[in-house]
């Protein structure tokens, strides 16, 4: 999965350093695309990245990591395989663990934080 090419931005460089302020409002604001995931931070061995989502995303897994989503702003939807859909509203928040197959998609535009580790590949794993 991870060879293909896919309309997401994916930006893996870390936008801030400790001791700046994150203001996620303003880059949101800023962003464009309909589909933009940007590493804020790291913190320890994990990321902390901001989703700018409207859409859908593919089906993928991470075979080595956990990955947990925190909605802001707007509804997040993460279809489970082999499971039910659960919805993400603002406030609140959800785990995937390694190794299940995913995708996440949001009808109108949301505002999402993830974290997950560092070396984590968005798109995921064969």
């Amino acid at each position: 999965m991870s060879g293909e090419n896919y309309p997401y931005v994916n930006h893996m460089n870390v936008l801030y350093d400790p001791l700046q302020l994150i203001d996620i409002q303003s880059l949101a604001e800023k962003c464009t695309d309909k589909w933009h995931n940007q590493t804020l931070c790291q913190v320890n061995d994990s990321v902390v990245r901001l989703g700018i989502l409207h859409g859908e995303y593919h089906w993928h897994k991470h075979d080595k990591e956990d990955e947990f989503f925190f909605t802001l702003e707007g509804t997040l939807f993460i279809d489970v395989e082999g499971s039910e859909t659960v919805e993400l509203r603002p406030q609140q928040g959800y785990v995937v663990p390694k190794g299940v197959v995913h995708k996440t998609r949001a009808p109108e535009k949301a505002i999402v934080l993830m974290i997950e580790t560092a070396g984590i590949i968005p798109t995921g794993n064969a």
